[in-house]
């Protein structure tokens, strides 16, 4: 039960953290749109450092098929999300409501995988669960400050983008986790093993393919320190263990 409880108390201040962004977004834009780079920046380095130094060895000596589900989980992401910049994103914003409901739908989907990504790793030791959580909370913000914008320059009200952006980024998460718990924390040790694979090849599509290219759109003075400061967190608690 410990472990459901650590996953359990992430998943929602994930929610937290995609509700701050919708909210920051909404009363302070301008504040919003200058910090979101920071946040994408430092969540980057701990994702990418957290991964290669620790959960991808973590998942390599669990199972002999991890390096396979580890290249699975990148891809399936990169496959994901190509979709939708390539049909969804790349149209018109002004045509229909359906283009902003599309990357809704998408960022849903992507947020309820965070919540079984905190199952698996909190299944696997609560030192896994806190390490990818560190980064996976803070790209929470900006996820949160993204979903809004989109729906808003799709044609909907403050009031209605408001209501589906917390629905589909934050509420996703917890409901995730809660689904996927109960199946995961009764599976063997090498099949853990390859879900943690699976999760570590999402969390590095999520920091070097997601976050980075889009701070790197949006250049900031100190966005070069913020990502350091993030690969620094993460070697310092994988070194401290």
């Amino acid at each position: 039960m410990q472990h459901f409880f650590e996953a359990f108390f992430t998943s929602i201040l994930a929610t937290l953290f995609t509700t701050l962004g919708i909210y920051v977004i909404r009363h302070f834009e301008d504040w919003g749109r200058q910090q979101v780079t920071y946040f994408a920046c430092f969540a980057a380095g701990v994702l990418i450092s957290a991964s290669f130094l620790y959960i991808v060895p973590k998942s390599f000596s669990m199972s002999l098929l991890a390096p396979i589900f580890l290249l699975s989980g990148y891809l399936m992401m990169h496959f994901f999300n190509r979709f939708i910049t390539v049909y969804v994103c790349s149209k018109p914003t002004d045509q229909s409501y359906t283009i902003g409901l599309v990357p809704l739908l998408g960022i849903g989907f992507h947020s309820f995988i965070d919540g079984v990504i905190y199952s698996v790793t909190f299944t696997v030791s609560t030192f896994t669960g806190v390490l990818a959580a560190i980064g996976m909370v803070l790209h929470e913000f900006p996820e949160g400050i993204v979903v809004y914008l989109l729906l808003i320059r799709s044609g909907f009200k403050e009031k209605t983008s408001l209501f589906l952006a917390f629905l589909a980024a934050a509420l996703t998460t917890p409901l995730g986790m809660l689904i996927s718990f109960p199946f995961i924390h009764q599976i063997s040790q090498q099949r853990l093993g390859c879900l943690l694979a699976l999760s570590a090849g999402a969390l590095i599509y999520v920091g070097a393919t997601h976050l980075l290219p889009h701070a790197e759109k949006e250049p900031r003075h100190y966005s070069l320190v913020a990502f350091i400061l993030g690969i620094a967190v993460a070697v310092i608690i994988v070194l401290s263990k």
